[in-house]
């Protein structure tokens, strides 16, 4: 009686563990989530001129940009070019999908620099690309977010915002929409 107990017991309390380990769910493929931007797009862009410092002062670009799929669509390259009473501005950038954690990398770099920035990575859910990193600006640590949304078959509209309180709040600094060019 006692041996049919302990073994009683012994299931018991194992079972909550047994519940726990649980075969892990498959995570959605990505790997087509770009696929609706390929193609030529007219881009107008909005530039916030100092973030972070209580400047309310945006600059206007007009331009196109250009996206082409690359490694069997497993990654593909922007790139944008505009003007605007800021200049001239070039910027691509190159998107990476990693089939093993199931998101992207997005990779920017203007051609100002020539250099590749930190990438932001992240994902779609439910229509929506949220993309994160942390970077450095004027010597203070912030967060970056980068959001695409909406999505149609023309037009689609891409914003990043940084925060210096560690996510709290956003302050969005740069809005670029496309529309599609037939």
């Amino acid at each position: 009686m006692k041996l049919l107990l302990l073994l009683s017991g012994l299931i018991l309390i194992l079972q909550p563990l047994h519940k726990s380990v649980q075969q892990p769910t498959s995570r959605r493929d990505g790997q087509h989530d770009f696929d609706f931007e390929i193609g030529r797009w007219k881009t107008h862009l909005s530039r916030l001129a100092h973030p972070l410092t209580g400047s309310t002062t945006w600059v206007e670009y007009d331009g196109t940009t250009v996206v082409r799929p690359v490694w069997n669509d497993r990654a593909n390259l922007v790139e944008l070019e505009a003007d605007g009473p800021g200049g001239h501005f070039e910027g691509l950038s190159l998107r990476l999908y990693n089939p093993a954690s199931h998101q992207w990398s997005l990779n920017f770099a203007s051609s100002s620099t020539g250099v590749l920035a930190q990438p932001t990575i992240g994902e779609f859910k439910n229509g929506r690309g949220e993309f994160y990193d942390q970077e450095t600006l004027n010597g203070r640590a912030i967060l970056v977010r980068f959001v695409i949304m909406p999505i149609t078959a023309d037009s689609c509209r891409f914003e990043q915002a940084y925060s210096d309180d560690g996510g709290k709040t956003w302050e969005v600094n740069w809005i670029a929409t496309d529309t599609r060019v037939r």
